[in-house]
């Protein structure tokens, strides 16, 4: 249930609303819009009666939410969500996001080449695992705290926002001390335990699809953080398991449309796990601004044949600056544009 409150409508009286709700026994989420206040129902187990909310004060409308997810649904909050960030950098607004870095910090010397190189070209955000869920257990796991410290170094240096993925809760809580955005991986998706701590956090929130997951799973994996309070949460269309041996996975540039239609959260597309190649980065990256995707998350290594996770595909730095040049000159015809302004950052790093 959607409450629509009068553009006019007091604080008193939105307070009002929300101490009816939870005398009910529910859950009341005020969310701001461009045009008006409304405060999403939930914890409700069957149909909620309008009635009890028709006639208080302020109260414009009582609108019911069909979908079975509520808070990430377009009919709770027509407008679009963008998230905004202390560096200006936006996701969800004309601006198209690119963030970019390894797969996994490494070292120091590491870290710091790729990140001046891509400050530079005005990246805003920098990827990089310090905890890393690897199919082998002999694989490269990520250096943990230290790599976490290396990353905080790194945005003190450049002014770059660090992106980089919780595996569960005492990992959480690291990621939480030092990054901006928490990313829940693919293999979390459905790991609900963990989507309701990092919906109780105050952090954005980069949630990537499962492998397997249908249009509703993903949203209703997204629906877990909101209803916990966190609604600074964005999309990551990551690839899907199919029977393709073309590629590590198969981009499902498709969801991106129909996330768009049925919710106002902010999508963007990872074709470095979509497809699990190099040279297939820069196709789907074009196809993914095209199609209308609110940003990229790109693998980009200084070395990428030495790199200790996911080096088949990561772009090096050359490679990288062609899919910035190249994105440039698709994202105006979608009505979008790309950072090339270094200047705020290049202050950081003086």
């Amino acid at each position: 249930m959607l409450i629509v409150m009068n553009p006019h409508a007091t604080p008193q009286q939105l307070e009002a609303v929300c101490e009816r709700v939870q005398a009910l026994g529910f859950r009341a989420h005020v969310v701001g819009g461009a045009r008006c206040t409304a405060i999403g129902v939930t914890g409700n187990s069957g149909e909620v009666s309008p009635a009890p909310f028709e006639e208080l004060p302020g109260v414009s409308e009582v609108v019911r939410v069909t979908r079975p997810y509520k808070l990430v649904s377009r009919e709770f909050h027509p407008d679009n969500t963008v998230l905004r960030f202390p560096n200006s950098a936006t996701i969800g607004g004309r601006e198209l996001a690119v963030i970019a870095g390894p797969c996994s910090v490494e070292s120091r010397e590491q870290i710091f080449t790729i990140a001046e190189h891509l400050v530079s070209r005005g990246v805003r955000f920098l990827r990089g695992g310090a905890f890393k869920p690897r199919t082998s257990p002999y694989s490269f796991q990520g250096l943990g705290e230290e790599g976490l410290k290396l990353l905080a170094e790194v945005r003190d240096r450049f002014g770059l926002l660090i992106v980089t993925e919780a595996m569960d809760e005492s990992s959480l809580r690291l990621v939480e001390r030092y990054a901006d955005v928490i990313q829940v991986g693919s293999r979390n998706m459905q790991n609900y335990s963990l989507l309701k701590l990092v919906g109780r956090s105050r952090k954005p929130v980069l949630l990537k699809r499962g492998m397997s997951a249908t249009l509703e799973e993903y949203l209703l994996a997204a629906e877990y953080i909101l209803n916990e309070g966190n609604f600074e949460v964005l999309f990551c269309e990551r690839g899907v398991r199919t029977f393709t041996d073309h590629s590590r996975n198969t981009m499902d540039l498709s969801v991106i449309p129909a996330v768009q239609q049925v919710s106002h959260l902010p999508i963007i597309a990872d074709p470095s796990h979509g497809t699990g190649r190099r040279d297939r980065v820069l196709p789907l990256s074009r196809a993914a601004v095209a199609v209308g995707a609110d940003g990229l998350i790109i693998e980009v290594h200084n070395a990428p044949d030495q790199a200790l996770s996911d080096g088949a595909q990561s772009l090096s730095l050359p490679e990288f600056d062609r899919l910035l040049e190249e994105i440039r000159q698709i994202a105006p015809v979608v009505q979008r544009s790309v950072s090339s302004d270094v200047t705020a950052n290049a202050a950081v790093a003086r």
